[in-house]
């Protein structure tokens, strides 16, 4: 037995960032984990997909190539090459997860483990040792999320035709046709590289909009951007008559009072992910779950059993990895005894969909304002009237602010275009200080930048926009 003072089962963005932040502050620390270092954001998910999305980008700017004065000659587009590219990008990451646990002297103990009580846990290890550990200031339950069919449609996974996020990350080559089940980011992350590597892409979700957690406008402005390079998008859609074949799914899709027959080769299940809760001895250690199967946790991050926690996926949603890792950083903290540690801001944790356009968020958005009765003024200023957005011929979208009526403060902000991502973090910070619409325009923004897009909807929330 050895042991520790605080040990993480889990070693995703969340557990990992924990340990690390664990060992800073003087703890010493063991991460149990029974695949490589980096937990699904890592191995299978932000990292592996983003370096996919890299290639679309360079795939559909090369078909442009022209209007900028390049002539490319024949050009082939190989999703199987994009893709071992990324699996290489993931295994480097993976690596320097491993080079910070040696740096921190964090302990990986590789195998699976189950709480045994509030400070301790057995370990069954990728040797086939049977090991027990304890933990003076607690354990950490940090075993994230995974992938799931959707067998009530006749959906189940067969990592052949009908596949989830993590199966496509390992194709060879991209099929002729695909359908995606799901428009949340992973669906509209898929379609993005799949149609730019010349599949025939058609995304189908029940919901009334693609992004349904998105501003309605965001969500409106992406499907027009799809529609433009024929993703066929289907919403309101009710999925029935699937028949799997040996090389193809044909399925019927009710949609707008209309019924078709769509026959694909491939599809992607992209319709939410279930926190990995079992065979770990929840239930025997106490620990409750909630009435959608997260770890019920405090605002502490402490389970119903003291002594043992909950961070990352498992935790509850958001289902983001910086959501993970702010909460493993928090924890750390307060394992450490920080007498005023600066809690998880769950209202100011931002989305970020990285297709192209692409599309970020933080706070509310105008309908959520709506039904709050919320007195508000919103702010837009479109992509095609910023001079950088110009330069890069990449004109799609806008920023949009929504401002508190009488004080100016920021109630939500949201993001359409080129490098939505990045420039969100801005309007992040500004919400974190409380700074007002008029305060972020009194920073000076160079120019030309694409984020002058940001001070100018924030100057159109005022009634004083300059360039539109």
């Amino acid at each position: 037995m050895a042991s520790f003072d605080v040990i993480f089962i889990g070693g995703g963005p969340a557990g990992y960032v924990g340990a690390i932040r664990s060992a800073q502050l003087g703890m010493s620390v063991a991460v149990i984990e029974r695949e490589a270092l980096g937990g699904t954001c890592v191995l299978w998910g932000c990292i592996p997909a983003k370096a996919l999305l890299e290639s679309a980008s360079l795939a559909n700017k090369i078909r442009k190539s022209e209007e900028f004065g390049i002539t490319v000659g024949d050009t082939k587009f190989d999703y199987g090459v994009a893709m071992k590219r990324s699996r290489a990008v993931s295994t480097q990451n993976s690596k320097g997860v491993e080079f910070l646990f040696k740096k921190h002297k964090i302990t990986h103990i590789k195998g699976t483990a189950k709480l045994a009580g509030k400070n301790a846990v057995t370990v069954k290890t990728a040797e086939g040792k049977d090991e027990k550990h304890d933990a003076k200031k607690g354990v950490v339950i940090s075993t994230g999320s995974r992938v799931k069919g959707l067998p009530q449609a006749g959906l189940e996974l067969n990592r052949k035709n009908v596949l989830s996020s993590d199966e496509v990350l390992v194709l060879e080559k991209a099929p002729k046709t695909m359908a995606i089940v799901g428009a949340g980011a992973v669906g509209c992350e898929f379609a993005d590289v799949f149609n730019a590597f010349g599949t025939q892409v058609t995304l189908l979700d029940v919901a009334p909009a693609i992004l349904p957690l998105e501003d309605a406008e965001c969500s409106a402005e992406l499907a027009k951007a799809f529609k433009k390079r024929k993703i066929e998008v289907i919403t309101g859609a009710k999925i029935g008559n699937v028949k799997i074949g040996e090389s193809s799914v044909s399925m019927t899709i009710e949609a707008g009072g209309k019924s078709q027959t769509l026959e694909v080769e491939q599809v992607l299940v992209a319709t939410g992910r279930a926190p990995n809760v079992e065979d770990i001895g929840l239930n025997e250690a106490g620990v409750q779950l909630t009435d959608k199967g997260f770890v019920k946790i405090n605002e502490r991050m402490e389970t119903t059993m003291k002594g043992i926690y909950a961070i990352g996926d498992v935790a509850g949603p958001p289902m983001l990895a910086h959501k993970g890792s702010r909460e493993g950083s928090v924890l750390a903290e307060l394992l450490a005894g920080s007498a005023k540690p600066h809690l998880v801001n769950y209202g100011n944790i931002p989305n970020a969909t990285y297709c192209h356009p692409e599309v970020a968020s933080v706070g509310l958005t105008e309908q959520q304002c709506k039904d709050r009765k919320l007195e508000y003024k919103v702010g837009k200023f479109p992509f095609s009237a910023n001079g950088r957005a110009r330069t890069s011929g990449e004109t799609e979208g806008f920023v949009k602010i929504v401002r508190d009526a009488k004080y100016g403060e920021i109630l939500g902000a949201h993001i359409i275009g080129s490098h939505a991502t990045e420039l969100l973090h801005e309007l992040v910070v500004a919400r974190e200080n409380e700074f007002t619409v008029e305060e972020v325009d009194l920073a000076v923004h160079a120019h030309p930048t694409l984020s002058e897009a940001v001070a100018e909807a924030c100057l159109d929330s005022l009634g004083r926009v300059i360039h539109a």
